[in-house]
């Protein structure tokens, strides 16, 4: 069975106040044409359908459209909602849409929906996890310790009952310990979010959605397709796809990507005001890309990103790089701010703002202001 992972659609994005919905359109037609080449038999999407979780209505329009296309082509849906979506709009209609192969995860109630569909190797089980918090969580299984992210999605494995036997896949919409992420991407304070990859170990592939960047985490099967377009400048390096899953019996898996080609790239160029401006003239460049500009001229140019948009229409971006901005102090984010827990962010802010470290009751009075604000996450 072949099977395409798309995820993080962010339909109705806004990248430095450009709006996406036209490069939005472009890619979904071009992902469709996709299915048309690759023929698979079922597509995965998941979840960040919309990018706010009130989607505007020529956001639902489109993915409405998109939807459209794919079940004209006989070709079954499955998707879940991620932590950009609100799971109870994402879910609306699901009983019906499931009448044209749309398969949507509900409202997390304690279980995970499962879809079976069968091939010349038997069943194959489609497992669909929405993005969940502890708080989600803990409500369904109050007898369980519940601490962390971690916490919350083993119990819900523990729970699903699984078939090792048969082939089993999970749709879901989770940070997992080790992924590479992106500035685009919402962060939680510390890796709260942190899930331990073993914690998927029962599915023969996991399709994840959260994280930009295509990569795999902890094993092959366990994978994130990334966004289809660029929506930072920190993915300009980042090369767009959807990913093709093709499983046969029990432990046989391919995996290949197929790539995107957008509307518009998104790319940095540096350089004086001249020489980007003789660039574009002289040289055959995609000067409507989306663009980071760095000017290297020691005097601000006048309405310098007035006068380069008459060359560069879609700059999104401008910024000098000379010997006044070099030694302007800047305060560097620690590196290590993923890993470290929310109290230790806090003191090590608060010494550097009172050259001080915070007393005992200080600190213990904050502690118990973050624990308490957790609780609800």
């Amino acid at each position: 069975m072949k099977l395409m992972h798309l995820s993080d659609l962010h339909i109705g994005k806004r990248v430095n106040d450009f709006s996406m919905m036209e490069d939005q359109q472009f890619i979904l037609k071009e992902i469709q044409g996709i299915t048309d080449d690759v023929k698979p038999d079922a597509v995965l999407i998941a979840g960040d359908i919309y990018d706010k979780s009130i989607p505007t209505a020529e956001a639902v329009q489109l993915f409405d459209e998109f939807l459209t296309g794919l079940a004209e082509r006989n070709l079954p849906v499955f998707f879940v909602s991620g932590n950009h979506d609100s799971a109870e709009r994402i879910s609306f209609g699901s009983h019906i849409l499931a009448a044209s192969d749309i398969y949507i995860a509900p409202v997390f109630d304690g279980k995970v929906k499962c879809v079976t569909m069968e091939d010349a190797f038997g069943r194959l089980n489609i497992y669909m996890l929405p993005f969940i918090k502890p708080v989600n969580v803990r409500k369904y299984f109050p007898d369980a310790e519940i601490e962390s992210y971690d916490d919350a999605v083993r119990v819900v494995m523990k729970h699903i009952g699984i078939e090792e036997s048969e082939r089993n896949i999970l749709i879901a919409h989770q940070f997992i310990t080790g992924a590479e992420r992106s500035d685009s991407e919402e962060l939680s304070v510390g890796g709260l979010d942190n899930i331990d990859a073993d914690a998927l170990e029962a599915f023969d592939y996991v399709a994840l959605g959260h994280i930009h960047r295509p990569q795999k985490v902890g094993r092959e099967t366990i994978r994130y397709c990334g966004t289809p377009l660029k929506y930072s400048f920190s993915e300009v390096n980042h090369r767009k796809s959807v990913t093709v899953v093709t499983i046969e019996e029990k432990g046989q898996i391919q995996i290949e990507t197929v790539p995107l080609v957008p509307r518009h790239d998104m790319r940095k160029i540096k350089g004086s005001y001249e020489e980007l401006t003789l660039k574009a003239n002289y040289e055959n460049t995609a000067t409507d890309d989306y663009l980071h500009v760095t000017l290297t001229d020691e005097e601000d140019i006048l309405d310098a990103i007035g006068k380069l948009r008459s060359i560069y229409p879609n700059i999104m971006k401008l910024e000098y790089d000379n010997v006044r901005t070099r030694n302007q102090q800047v305060i560097e984010a620690d590196e290590q701010v993923e890993v470290k827990s929310p109290a230790d962010l806090v003191g090590e802010f608060y010494q550097l703002q009172n050259d001080q470290e915070l007393s005992t009751d200080q600190f213990e009075y904050m502690n118990g202001l973050i624990e308490r604000i957790w609780e609800v996450q």
